[in-house]
This record gives C-alpha cells, structure tokens and sequence, in this order.
C-alpha cells in the first residue's frame, strides 16, 4: 500500500526529469546556433608557412593528384634556368575581405627574404571560387608585365577552371605562356574560346517557318475538309 506523503513536505528534485531533459537539450542548441564559425575555415597569408618549403607545389586545398605535384614541380623547378623562383599556392578558402593578388604580395614580401635570390613568380588558385591569380616580384614587372599576369590568370588559367575545375590544365597552361614569353617568344595572347557548333536538325526555324506556305495548306485543307461532306450530304439528301 502507497502511503501519502507527509503534509508539508518538499517534491523531489528529480521527480520531472523529462522537463530538466528537454530544458538541456534547448540550451545546448541555442548554444550551437549563436556559436561562430571557426576562424580556421578562412585562410590569409599568415596561415601559411613563414618560409618557403622545399616544394614548389604548396597545395593546401588538397585539389592536385600526387602525378599532377610532380608534373608541376618538373615544370615549375624549370624556371630556375631563367633565375626565377616559381612556385603554385591552391588555397580552399580566403579569409574575408582578401583577394588572391593581395594575398600573392603578402607572400612575396615574407618569401622574398629567405628564399633564393631569384625573384619570385607565385601561381595562385582559390578552389572555392575557381579563380586565379599570378604575381611576381617587382624585379620581374620588366620581363613579364602587369597586363601579361592579368590575362594569364583572367584568361588561361580561367577557362580550364570554369570547365570542370582543371586545376592541372590551368597551372600548365600558365606557366606555358610565361615560359615562351621569358624566352622571347610572342605571347600568343588569351585564350581562345571554344567555338558552339550547332548541330543539324530537322526543326525548322522561326525564319524558315515565317517563310514558308504551310499556313495557306492548312486553311485550305480545312476548307476543302468542310465543304466536301457537306456538298456530299446535300446530294444524296435529294
């Protein structure tokens, strides 16, 4: 037999666990809702090393196959016969409120002192945004103008990352034209864009509808559709 609880006395603290519970689990998810976003998302310049690594490939986003590293590693330590330090940066995600070239500046100005004593010529991409980026040392601006960097990295470099993210195709392409205009030959200027080329078909076009007597036909045929039955009915009705 239950006895009833003394007069005067107190509830137990856990005798609603449910209400404690579910007053715990708001709290938290309010918690989680205002909390920020982790800084560390966001990339600048001085997420990156201090110093330059001994690679020439610095692939943080993580969008280079290890083939692809050493293809370009070949292409870029190919630079060095020119006294041109090269090197490729892919980035994930730049902090707010930063561009690729500024970030490129950044780096020359803290690479430059503890790297070779070539000038510098850095590749950038931000794989968020599939954009590019090429800057080089001031000593460079006379071998590789400021409009020739500007095309490489709006032009060449874009339309390999617009297409399926070709980050590989795009660095190549790039330091291909570089390399030919260090060498003095002609820059063969921007990237050509791909030609659509309509296929044939047997839908006529508005010019070609608009053109044709296919109307005429067709109100003839329902003219001719109508009056026949009807002069066929009135001669056997007689």
């Amino acid at each position: 037999m239950v006895l009833p609880a003394p007069a005067g006395s107190r509830p137990r603290p856990d005798a609603n666990p449910a209400w404690h519970h579910w007053l715990l689990a708001v709290a938290a998810a309010l918690l989680l809702w205002l909390a920020p976003v982790p800084a560390a998302l966001a990339v600048s310049a001085g997420d990156l090393p201090e110093l330059p690594t001994g690679e020439h490939v610095l692939d943080t986003a993580s969008v280079l196959s290890r083939a692809a590293r050493s293809e370009l590693e070949i292409r870029l330590a190919a630079f060095e016969e020119a006294h041109i330090d090269a090197r490729l940066v892919t980035l994930n995600r730049l902090d707010y409120g930063l561009s690729l070239p500024q970030v490129g500046r950044e780096l020359i100005d803290r690479w430059k002192q503890a790297a070779s004593p070539d000038p510098l010529l850095l590749l950038l991409i931000d794989s968020q945004t599939n954009t590019a980026a090429v800057v080089v040392d001031p000593a460079l601006n006379g071998q590789l103008p400021r409009d020739l960097l500007t095309s490489t990295a709006r032009s060449t470099m874009a339309a390999p990352l617009r297409d399926g993210a070709r980050y590989r195709q795009a660095s190549i392409e790039a330091l291909d034209r570089l390399a030919l205009v260090l060498q003095g030959g002609e820059d063969p200027g921007d990237a050509a864009e791909a030609e659509v080329v309509s296929l044939p078909s047997n839908v006529p076009s508005r010019e070609e509808t608009a053109s044709s007597n296919a109307f005429t036909w067709v109100i003839v045929l329902l003219v001719v559709g109508t009056l026949v039955p009807m002069l066929t009915w009135w001669v056997f009705s007689r």
